[in-house]
């Protein structure tokens, strides 16, 4: 039987947190099994059945991988000058999930809108150059194996938030930007938890700049008060 590995990843566009890539290892049993669990893309399930579905894809697969990818090492790649970006950074970690299971046959939810140039990415980072791999928009919505991993890293993702909620001892909503209860928290913790944050998002560097520009804006002005003084 052939063992297919499925990949897929959660938390891509947040601006707090890690991205978490899974991959998972199965058979076509494996297969029939997750399809009986009704696996389904994690953006279709509630918290509640992911979580119900998460220890039993655990039972049924024959190996997993699951990799964090902090705010610090997106941000690297993001601002990279020597090619690297967010959809390469994936790939690796992809290669890396590949590389760990040893699949006959791998199937990964691409990220990026040129399938052909991402595979072609991928496959030089893989060790097993014969091996079959499919890459697709929406695999995890297709392939039983890519919605089992889109589950355990959608899960992943959700614990590793609700531990960064814990350490702020703030609600801060789901991360993403376009949640308000995101946006607040941003505004009035940006700086006070950096760690936490992708600083080469968009709204970050805006909002550093911003800041930036009243303290200098306000020191001259103080600077300015202090030598009419004289």
């Amino acid at each position: 039987m052939v063992l297919v590995c499925g990949i897929d990843e959660a938390g891509k566009g947040c601006i707090i947190g890690p991205l978490v890539m899974a991959g998972i290892l199965t058979d076509d049993a494996g297969v029939e099994e997750l399809k009986k669990i009704e696996v389904k893309d994690s953006k279709l399930l509630s918290a509640g059945q992911r979580q119900q579905l998460f220890g039993k894809i655990i039972d049924i697969v024959e190996s997993y991988k699951i990799i964090p990818v902090t705010p610090a090492e997106i941000d690297a790649a993001v601002q990279s000058t020597d090619g690297m970006n967010l959809n390469w950074l994936e790939a690796h970690k992809a290669a890396d999930i590949v590389n760990f299971l040893k699949p006959e046959k791998a199937i990964v939810d691409c990220p990026s809108p040129n399938i052909k140039a991402y595979r072609q990415y991928l496959l030089r980072l893989v060790d097993n150059k014969k091996m079959d791999v499919i890459v697709e928009h929406k695999a995890d919505v297709n392939w039983p194996a890519v919605s089992a991993a889109s589950i355990l890293a959608k899960v992943t993702r959700d614990a590793e938030v609700e531990k960064i909620r814990q350490a702020v001892g703030d609600d801060f909503g789901s991360g993403y930007m376009h949640d308000p209860k995101t946006v607040e928290f941003f505004k009035k913790g940006f700086e006070a938890y950096p760690g936490i944050f992708r600083k080469s998002w968009a709204p970050y560097r805006k909002l550093a700049s911003d800041r930036l520009q009243r303290r200098i804006g306000e020191f001259q002005e103080s600077n300015l008060r202090m030598n009419e003084k004289k």
